[in-house]
């Protein structure tokens, strides 16, 4: 059986569309723009004049021709400008399908692949802890309440008050947790992401807020309280910084390409000018557990990133001197 197709359609990502011999037919935007020829300056073209060293793309070709499936190879660039890039091929009509990957992308997709891995991970231990703890400690729970009713004064009396307040604060981080955790398909409804904004950002004593919302910006498909959640984590984590100015930014981001999404992109970027981000901790900031904070349980931006792969969007991080901003983005419209 011949292998499966590409389905250019699919891959937000540069793509150019070869015959059987490595002449390109067309190619995508994403490909014109990564290349910087548009796509009538690349017709006729052979892939070796695009990309170095030859030989390995003509390995590539050659290979395709004994029915290997999909190749991939590393370590290569662009002949115009020497940026380094990753090429994926694949059968598609007859010929190729030639998948572009800039070295930048590639780290930022395979940082996205490591952060949908954990978060699986963590989904799997939070389902198994609400069996495993959330039970016995509801019993433990009571047993500390009817103790605490029990008793009238002294010692004891204090000793299971204790216990049930410290019941009480494992309760929560285990719900904190949980939040983690796998969800049936959650219901969308139409959300005005202003509306929400200024729903959760009320005013704060020493912190200018700033709003550069753009009001030509439709409603989008989202779940109220998740999306909610991640909008608090996000004032929160602002205000704990020890920030004197936020600023929220709206608007439509042309650049960005979410995966399985071929439609708009809406960008919501909260930016503060508190403690900076430790720069050894950044790239691991949406795993759990991992915080800057003295205090804190480290699952606020993970639960941000669960709720955006909910959403079928991402969550990014920009650390710069004095600015720090944390940036989501999601689709607008349907995916196709």
């Amino acid at each position: 059986m011949p292998p499966e197709p590409i389905a250019a359609s699919s891959i937000p990502l540069p793509m150019l569309m070869l015959d059987a011999k490595g002449f390109i037919l067309s190619a995508n935007m994403e490909a014109q723009s990564a290349l910087g020829i548009s796509e009538r300056a690349l017709a006729g073209r052979h892939a070796c004049d695009l990309f170095a060293p030859e030989s390995e793309i003509q390995i590539m070709l050659d290979r395709m021709k004994e029915n290997l499936g999909s190749l991939s190879s590393h370590g290569l660039c662009e002949r115009a400008n020497n940026a380094p890039c990753s090429l994926h091929i694949g059968p598609a009509d007859g010929g190729y399908a030639l998948l572009m990957v800039p070295e930048a992308g590639r780290q930022e997709l395979d940082q996205y692949a490591k952060r949908q891995e954990m978060a699986e991970a963590v989904a799997r231990i939070a389902l198994e802890m609400a069996h495993e703890v959330k039970n016995p400690l509801a019993g433990l729970r009571g047993a500390a309440q009817w103790l605490s009713e029990q008793l009238s004064q002294g010692d004891q009396k204090e000793a299971a008050t204790m216990m049930l307040a410290q019941v009480d604060i494992i309760r929560e981080r285990i719900d904190s947790f949980l939040q983690l955790g796998p969800r049936a398909a959650i219901g969308m409804e139409p959300i005005n992401i202003h509306s929400l904004i200024d729903d959760v950002c009320h005013p704060v004593d020493g912190v200018a807020l700033r709003r550069v919302f753009d009001p030509s910006l439709p409603l989008i498909q989202a779940h109220a309280g998740r999306l909610r959640q991640a909008i608090e984590n996000l004032w929160m984590n602002a205000l704990e910084a020890g920030a004197a100015h936020i600023e929220w930014l709206t608007r439509v981001n042309t650049t960005i390409k979410l995966p399985g999404h071929k439609g708009a992109v809406l960008e919501v970027r909260i930016t503060n000018d508190g403690e900076p981000i430790p720069q050894h901790i950044q790239d691991h900031l949406f795993e759990p557990f991992v915080t800057a904070k003295t205090r804190g349980s480290g699952l606020g931006l993970a639960l941000i990133q669960r709720v955006m792969q909910e959403h079928s969007g991402q969550a990014k991080l920009q650390s710069e001197t004095g600015r720090t901003s944390f940036i989501l983005h999601l689709p607008i419209g349907a995916s196709k």
